[in-house]
């Protein structure tokens, strides 16, 4: 709600502060979603640099991935309890820093050290970009403000390979870190002087709820990330999962008992947010392993350079760009599901089409429309997914809620990047070419089977989510009262 002290904000301003929270909410959300898989291209080209193995190059990868997801709860926790606007501002100056260190490492290890923290910079401002979103965008016109987030999010994740890839080529790869920090310094004072703060109502910061979700998810995801080095069954990888599932578990019990807990878990009475949830898992355990050896095949199987690889990808990358908000737009008619539902078929079916085509002297040609039919995907789920998070809360509870959706997505992230790489492994390899598309061709069809479980779920979910508001609506979770929101001059 407004300072009563204040008059409200005229049309004008109110378009501004529409405006400038897009533009910078955006900007730090692209570098943050983009650098999740830009270093695959240049994969090959970091081992014969500085070194490293297969299990070096998914750290590089997972690395970031797995402080983002176990962190997520912990930076929208702190976002609503401490101020959005100063958290979201603290995020960005660490991803800004940890992307030079990236760029100055010269060892996997201090790779991987760089990539850590940047993903602990984009677990805080990833899910409270969605919070000062919705407190900026008056709620009929937040589905197509969401679908602007959802495309340039789309654009990062499925871009990552071709931004990467010209880098390598024309620059070196790491530029791909230094491109980050003179956005984010150019960010800072915008946030300070364009962004509307606000806070959760829940200014009590649960922390026993933080540390045991936190350690839970990281015991949980580096188990999953180590699983392919070390083996499935080894000691150390199960007890990663025993003990991690145990403080997932103590977690629940501790919410459930708390006063003022981090994550209420009320919220998955909602099928909106339970189903929604449980699909953006799949979704990216899909996708995000299939992009992994996708971008490999195509240099180290095609003899494609690293900027030639990311061209290729073009078709599948510039699809968010045209989809995603017309995909949004449509989400406040209709509603996201059959959106959602439809974008996860043809993910499916694009990721089945590349697994039939895949041979080493496949032609670039035939494999075109699948990429555009996964780009196309891929836009109609980020697009609505946003959306559909936020209407089945309260709006003073919707930092938490992005914080779940984008932890599980990491997680399936990570998730993907293990078990496709595992099948690979266990049924091909890097020695020739034949032996790349004999792992490639099972991996893709584990891609498949997510994709397609995905879309069953979200289908479970109930066809319109309404904003859930203080009183309660059918089908959600019930709420308490609206955020505080400090306005600024723009």
């Amino acid at each position: 709600m407004t300072d009563r002290t204040s008059p409200p904000p005229t049309a004008p301003a109110q378009r501004a502060v529409v405006v400038w929270t897009l533009l910078i909410t955006g900007a730090a959300t692209f570098m943050a979603a983009l650098d999740n898989l830009v270093v695959t291209t240049a994969l090959p080209v970091i081992r014969d640099d500085i070194g490293g193995d297969i299990a070096d190059l998914e750290w590089i990868v997972n690395g970031y991935t797995l402080p983002f997801a176990c962190l997520l709860l912990l930076g929208a926790a702190l976002g609503d309890r401490f101020g959005r606007r100063r958290l979201f501002g603290l995020g960005v100056l660490l991803f800004t820093l940890a992307s030079a260190a990236a760029a100055v490492a010269g060892s996997p290890g201090e790779l991987i050290a760089a990539r850590a923290a940047q993903g602990a910079g984009a677990a805080i401002l990833m899910p409270i970009s969605l919070t000062l979103i919705s407190a900026a965008v008056p709620a009929e016109r937040r589905g197509a403000a969401f679908g602007i987030w959802g495309a340039v999010q789309g654009v990062a994740v499925a871009g990552g390979p071709l931004v990467g890839g010209a880098i390598t080529e024309h620059l070196a790869w790491e530029w791909i870190f230094w491109l980050n920090v003179p956005i984010g310094l150019a960010l800072l004072p915008l946030v300070r002087t364009r962004l509307v703060e606000s806070r959760g109502s829940n200014n009590r910061l649960d922390l026993p709820g933080t540390a045991l979700a936190s350690a839970g998810l990281f015991g949980v995801v580096l188990s999953i990330v180590r699983g392919n080095e070390h083996g499935w069954t080894s000691p150390s990888v199960l007890a990663g999962f025993v003990l991690g599932g145990l403080l997932l578990v103590a977690f629940v019990g501790w919410e459930l008992r708390a006063r003022t807990p981090m994550l209420p878990m009320r919220f998955f009475r909602s099928r909106a947010f339970t189903t929604v949830n449980a699909a953006s898992l799949l979704m990216f355990a899909g996708m995000f392993g299939s992009i992994f050896l996708l971008t490999q095949f195509l240099q180290l199987i095609q003899g494609y350079s690293p900027s030639e690889a990311g061209l290729r990808m073009l078709p599948w990358t510039a699809m968010p760009m045209l989809v995603a908000p017309l995909a949004g737009a449509l989400t406040d008619r209709i509603g996201g599901r059959p959106i959602v539902a439809t974008g996860l078929l043809l993910m499916a079916v694009a990721l089945g089409w590349l697994a039939l085509l895949a041979e080493p002297d496949v032609s670039y040609a035939s494999q075109i429309p699948a990429f555009v039919l996964g780009g196309t995907g891929m836009a109609m789920f980020f697009a609505p997914t946003g959306a559909m998070v936020m209407a089945s809360v309260a709006e003073s509870e919707q930092g938490i809620a992005s914080g779940v959706n984008n932890a599980l997505r990491e997680v399936g992230g990570a998730l993907g990047v293990a078990v496709l790489a595992s099948v690979f492994t266990a049924q091909g390899g890097y020695e020739t070419p034949q032996a790349f598309t004999d792992g490639l061709v099972p991996a893709l069809w584990v891609g498949v089977v997510a994709l397609v479980t995905a879309g069953l779920v979200i289908l479970l979910g109930p066809g319109r989510t309404r904003q859930v508001a203080a009183a309660g609506v059918p089908d959600a979770v019930s709420a308490p009262a609206a955020d505080e929101r400090v306005p600024v001059k723009v």
